[in-house]
C-alpha cells in the first residue's frame, strides 16, 4: 500500500520530468527556428553565388546544393542536427567562388576539374538520399521527416573527404598566375625600358599519354602546394611527356640540344630568358630575370637539365646552380627540373620524383595505338611479352611500335625481328626520339661518364651480364679488378643508367639490352673475378646455413647464369661447379633451374662421363626436394645410365634405389619392387659392395612390407647382419612385425633396446626407432607420449632437412586432433606449407573435427596435387576420405563410387585394401565387408 507521502513525491517527480521535458522540447524548436533562418540566408546566398561563377558544373554544383537545403528547410524536422551540413555548404559556396573567378572551361582538363567532378558526385549522393528522405516524409509522415545522426554525420565526412582536393588559396593563386602569364607582369612599368615582354608559347599537349594519371595527380598536389621538384628518368624516358600534361601556367625551358662541354652561364641564361618571353638589355642578366619574376608567380620548368647539370665549363660550374638556387627562393615561384641526372642545383629543397616505367596494360594500350597493323585482342600474348622484355619503357615501346608500323611488320615479323636483332630494332631514324643507340650514346658521352675511363664500360658490361645486377654489398669481393667500383656506381646511378632495388645495382631493361648488344662483353678478368667469388662460395657452402649460404640465396640467378655461360665456354671447369650449386639450392633454396637443358646437352666424351652423371645425380636429388618426380627419375635414370658406362657400378645402384624409393614414396610398391629385383639380374650386380647390395635389400624389403607381398619374419633379414645397414633393416623388421599386426609390447621392447644403439644425433635410423615407438604409443592411445616422441625427431632434423622437419610436425598436428585439440593440430599443418602430405594432414583434421566441408576441400585439393606429382599412396587415402564424408552425409551411392576408385588405386599400387587404414570411421570396412548399407548398393 503506497503512502500519502509516497504519492505526493511521485507526483512531484513526474511534475518535474513534465516541465524538463517541455523546457527541452522549447529549447530544441529554438536551435531549430535558428537553423531554418541560417538556412534561409544561405540559400540566398548559393543563388547568388551561382549566377555569378563562370563555370557550369560550378553553377551545378552550387544548385544541387541550393535544392538540399530548400528541402531541410521545408521537410527535415530535426533541422538543427543539419547545422553542419549547412556549414559545408556555406564552405563550398565560399571555395567555388573564390577557385573558379576567371577560369574558363578549359581549365576543367586540369586538377580544377578532376575536384570538381569529384565534389558534384558527393553532393548529388547527398541529394539522392534527402530526396528519398522527403518522398518517405510525403507518404509516412505528412511532409514531417526526421533524418538520423549517423546519416548527416556520413554526410559530413563524406564532403570533408572532397573538400580536402579543394586549397582555396592555391586554386585561386593558379588562377592569378595563369592570368599573369597570359597577360604579362603587371605594376612592373619602371622596366619596360629595359626588358620587353612577349608572352612565350608552352609545348602542344602530347596526342598519346597513357599510364601517368596518378603521377600526374601527385605532382599537381605537390606544385599547388609550393614544392620545388626534380623529376628523374631512368636514364632514357621521355620524361617531357610528363611534363606535358601540366594546364598552360607555366614558362617550360628546354636544354635539349647543348653540348655540356661547352655551356656557360651567357648560353645558359639566354635560352632561360627567350624561353620567359624577355630581352636582356644590358649587362647582369641574373638581376634582370629574378627582377621579372619577382613580379608574378609561375611556375618554372627546365626540361633536360641534365644538359646544364653537367656543364664543364668552369664558370658553369659554380654560377648556375647558385642562380638556380636564388630562382626558388622566390616568393611564388615553382621549380620543376627533369633530367637524367640526380646532381641537383644544391640548396634548394627539392622533392625528388623516379619516373617509373608504364604498367603492363598502359604499355600494350600506347603500343597499339601507334602499330595499327594487328588489334591488342587477337595479338595480346606475343606482344606483351615482348612490351615485358622491354620493361615496359615508354621511349622503347615508342620506338618500337614505330619501327613496326613503318616498316609494314606482321606481329610474327616484328618477333622474328626482335629476336634477330634486339635493340637494333629501335634504331629507325635520327635524334634521341627515333633511336636508342642515339640516346645511349648522348648519355655515354656526358663528361661524368667520360671522366670515369674505360671502366665505366667495364661496370656497365657486368652489370648487365648478370640478371640479378650487381650486390654493392659484394662488388668489391666480385670484381676486384675494379678498385672504384662504389665511385663508379655512384656515377652510373646519378646519371640514371643504373638504379638502386633490394640491395642490387640493376638496369632497365632497354639499357640492358643495348649494353648487351653494343659494349664489349665483360672481358677475362673481369670475368675471372666473377666466376672465382662465386665458385669458390658455392663449394664452401654446407647445409647449415651460413654466410656462404646468405650469398647462394641472395645472388642464386647470377650464380646460375655464370654457371651456365661457363658450360658454354669452358665446359671441364665448370662440372664441379654445377654440381654442387645444384646441391646449395637443393639445400637453401629448392627452385627449378634453368640450367636443366644445358646439362643433359653436355657432350658426352670419355672426359665428360662422370662429370655429366654427377650433375645428373645433383640434379636429380633438387627435383626431388620439389617432388617433380618426372623430371628426378629422368635424371636419376640418366645418370645411371652414365654411371655404368663408366664403370661406376656403386652410383649405378644408388641411382636405382633412389628411383626405387621415388616409385616407393608415390605408393607405386609394384614398380619399385620390379626395379629392385630386376637390378639383381645385370651385369652391375656382381661389382657391388657388400653395403650397396644390402642398401638394395633393403629399400626391396620396405616396398614388400607395404605391399604385404612377403611375410614379417621374411623381411630385412638379408640386409640384418650388414654393419653399414644392419641397425636400420633390425629396426624396419619390428616395424613390419607390428605393422602385420604383431604383438605390440614385444614390439615396443625391441624398439626401446634397438633405439640406444643409434648413436648419431642425426641418424636415420634413429629417426625410424623413434617413429616405431611413436606409433606404438598412438595405438596404445598414450597421445601426450607420442607427441614427446614426435617432438624430439623434430628437434633432430630442424636446420638440418626441411622436408623431414615439415613431414613429422605433420604427423604431430594428427596426434593432436587426435587429442581433440584441433586448434593446436591447425597450427602445426600450417607450419609445413606446400607439402603433399600437409594437405592430406588438414583434410585429416578437419574430418575429426567433424567440420566436413573443409575436410572435403583438403581432400579434393590433395587430389590435385597428386594427380601433378603422380602420387596414388595420398589419393586412395583422400578418395578414401571422400567416401567417408558421403558415407556420413547419408549419401551411399556416392560414398560407394568413392570406396570403388579407392579400391582400384589400391590394386594399382600394389596394396590390400584392408590396409588403409579407417580410423574412427566405418564407412570402408563395411563397403570392403559388402555389410549394409553397400550390399544394396553394390
Amino acid at each position: 500500500m503506497t503512502s500519502k507521502k509516497t504519492k505526493e513525491k511521485l507526483g512531484r517527480s513526474k511534475k518535474l520530468e513534465k516541465d524538463s521535458k517541455q523546457a527541452s522540447s522549447e529549447t530544441q524548436q529554438s536551435q531549430d527556428d535558428n537553423v531554418a533562418q541560417i538556412l534561409g540566408a544561405t540559400i540566398s546566398a548559393i543563388n547568388a553565388t551561382r549566377d555569378l561563377v563562370p563555370i557550369d558544373l560550378a553553377k551545378g554544383i552550387l544548385g544541387t546544393i541550393a535544392n538540399i537545403l530548400t528541402i531541410a528547410q521545408s521537410v527535415i524536422k530535426n533541422k538543427s542536427d543539419f547545422q553542419v551540413i549547412v556549414d559545408k555548404c556555406e564552405t563550398i559556396r565560399d571555395i567555388l567562388e573564390g577557385a573558379t573567378v576567371d577560369a574558363t572551361e578549359d581549365d576543367l582538363q586540369g586538377y580544377l576539374g578532376h575536384a570538381l567532378s569529384r565534389l558534384n558526385k558527393s553532393v548529388n549522393r547527398i541529394n539522392s538520399d534527402v530526396e528519398s528522405s522527403k518522398e518517405q516524409g510525403f507518404w509516412h509522415r505528412l511532409f514531417s521527416v526526421t533524418i538520423d545522426r549517423d546519416r548527416i554525420a556520413r554526410w559530413e565526412k563524406d564532403l570533408d573527404q572532397v573538400l580536402m582536393l579543394f586549397r582555396t588559396e592555391a586554386i585561386t593563386g593558379i588562377a592569378i598566375r595563369v592570368d599573369r602569364l597570359a597577360l604579362g607582369p603587371k605594376g612592373n612599368t619602371h622596366r619596360t625600358n629595359d626588358i620587353q615582354y612577349r608572352p612565350p608559347v608552352p609545348p602542344s599537349r602530347p596526342s598519346m599519354f597513357y599510364g601517368r594519371d596518378d603521377l600526374v595527380a601527385e605532382l599537381t598536389d605537390l606544385v599547388i602546394n609550393n614544392e620545388h621538384l626534380a623529376l628523374i628518368a631512368k636514364a632514357i624516358i621521355n620524361e617531357s611527356l610528363v611534363m606535358n600534361k601540366f594546364s598552360d601556367m607555366r614558362f617550360f625551358i628546354t636544354y635539349d640540344g647543348l653540348d655540356p662541354s661547352t655551356i656557360t652561364l651567357d648560353t645558359f641564361m639566354t635560352r632561360f630568358a627567350g624561353a620567359l618571353g624577355i630581352e636582356i638589355a644590358g649587362a647582369d642578366p641574373v638581376r634582370q630575370i629574378s627582377t621579372f619574376l619577382r613580379s608574378t608567380s609561375a611556375l618554372v620548368v627546365l626540361d633536360n637539365a641534365e644538359t646544364f647539370e653537367e656543364a664543364s665549363a668552369s664558370s658553369a660550374l659554380g654560377e648556375i646552380p647558385s642562380f638556380i638556387a636564388e630562382i626558388a627562393c622566390i616568393p611564388g615561384i615553382v621549380l620543376i627540373l627533369t633530367s637524367r641526372s640526380r646532381r641537383s642545383a644544391p640548396n634548394v629543397p627539392w622533392i625528388t620524383k623516379d619516373i617509373l616505367p608504364l604498367d603492363s596494360s598502359s604499355a600494350q594500350e600506347a603500343f597499339f595505338r601507334i602499330y595499327r597493323l594487328a588489334s591488342r585482342e587477337c595479338m595480346e600474348g606475343g606482344i606483351a611479352n615482348l612490351l615485358q622484355d622491354l620493361g615496359y619503357h615508354p621511349l622503347s615501346i615508342n620506338l618500337l611500335a614505330n619501327a613496326a608500323q613503318q616498316n609494314g611488320w606482321s606481329p610474327v615479323m616484328l618477333l622474328e625481328r626482335w629476336k634477330d636483332r634486339h635493340s637494333a630494332v629501335l634504331d629507325h631514324g635520327e635524334g634521341k626520339f627515333q633511336s636508342l643507340s642515339y640516346t645511349m650514346q648522348l648519355s655515354l658521352s656526358s663528361p661524368s661518364i667520360q671522366k670515369l675511363g674505360e671502366e665505366a664500360r667495364y661496370t656497365l658490361a657486368v652489370i648487365a651480364f648478370l640478371p640479378q645486377g650487381l650486390n654493392e654489398a659484394l662488388s668489391k669481393r666480385i670484381l676486384p679488378s675494379i678498385p672504384q667500383i662504389d665511385t663508379i656506381c655512384d656515377v652510373l646511378w646519378r646519371q640514371s643508367f643504373i638504379y638502386r632495388q633490394d640491395g642490387f645495382v640493376k638496369m632497365l631493361a632497354p639499357i640492358r639490352h643495348y649494353v648487351q648488344d653494343s659494349l664489349p662483353p665483360p672481358d677475362s678478368t673481369r670475368l675471372r673475378g666473377i666466376r672465382t667469388f662465386y665458385y669458390r662460395t658455392v663449394q664452401l657452402c654446407r647445409q647449415p646455413r651460413d654466410s656462404h649460404a646468405d650469398i647462394i640465396i641472395s645472388d642464386h640467378l647470377n650464380i646460375e647464369h655464370v654457371v651456365a655461360f661457363d658450360l658454354a665456354h669452358i665446359p671441364e671447369e665448370t662440372y664441379r661447379a654445377c654440381g654442387k650449386f645444384l646441391k646449395c639450392l637443393q639445400w637453401h633454396l629448392p627452385r627449378p633451374t634453368s640450367l636443366t637443358p644445358a646439362i643433359f646437352n653436355i657432350i658426352e666424351n670419355s672426359s665428360t662421363l662422370s662429370s655429366k652423371a654427377y650433375c645428373l645425380w645433383e640434379l636429380g636429388w633438387l627435383y626431388n626436394t620439389l617432388s617433380q618426380h618426372t623430371e628426378s627419375m629422368k635424371a636419376f635414370k640418366a645418370a645411371g645410365a652414365l654411371y655404368l658406362t663408366t664403370g661406376n657400378h656403386e652410383m649405378a645402384a644408388e641411382c636405382v634405389t633412389t628411383c626405387a624409393d621415388i616409385y616407393r614414396c608415390q605408393g607405386r610398391f609394384i614398380e619399385a619392387q620390379q626395379v629392385l629385383a630386376d637390378f639383381q639380374h645385370t651385369e652391375s650386380w656382381e661389382h657391388l659392395s657388400k653395403p650397396k647390395k644390402a642398401k638394395v635389400w633393403f629399400y626391396l624389403d620396405v616396398a614388400r612390407m607395404y605391399a604385404s607381398t612377403t611375410s614379417a619374419d621374411e623381411l630385412f633379414v638379408k640386409s640384418w647382419d650388414d654393419r653399414v645397414w644392419g641397425l636400420q633393416s633390425k629396426i624396419w623388421h619390428w616395424r613390419a612385425k607390428f605393422y602385420y599386426g604383431a604383438d605390440i609390447v614385444q614390439a615396443k621392447t625391441h624398439f626401446e633396446d634397438l633405439l640406444p644403439q643409434c648413436t648419431s644425433t642425426v641418424d636415420f635410423a634413429r629417426r625410424d626407432a623413434l617413429w616405431g615407438l611413436a606409433e606404438v604409443a598412438f595405438c596404445e592411445g598414450r597421445l601426450s607420449e607420442a607427441m614427446d616422441i614426435l617432438q624430439k625427431i623434430v628437434v633432430m632434423f630442424e636446420g638440418h632437412d626441411s622436408v623431414q622437419f615439415h613431414w613429422y610436425n605433420v604427423s604431430k598436428a594428427l596426434v593432436a586432433s587426435k587429442q581433440g585439440d584441433h586448434a593446436l593440430a591447425r597450427e602445426l599443418i600450417n607450419s609445413a606449407p606446400g607439402l603433399l602430405q600437409s594437405s592430406y594432414g588438414s583434410a585429416c583434421i578437419e574430418l575429426a573435427a567433424g567440420a566436413y566441408d573443409r575436410a572435403e576441400s583438403h581432400f579434393i585439393a590433395t587430389i590435385e596435387g597428386c594427380d601433378i606429382q603422380g602420387q596414388l599412396w595420398f589419393k586412395a587415402y583422400s578418395k578414401r576420405g571422400l567416401g567417408e564424408i558421403a558415407f556420413v552425409r547419408g549419401d551411399f551411392t556416392l560414398a560407394a563410387r568413392y570406396f570403388t576408385e579407392t579400391r582400384s588405386l589400391c590394386t594399382e599400387m600394389g596394396v590390400p585394401p584392408c590396409h588403409l587404414y579407417s580410423y574412427r570411421f566405418k564407412g570402408w570396412s563395411l563397403f570392403l565387408e559388402g555389410q549394409s548399407p553397400f550390399a544394396n548398393v553394390l
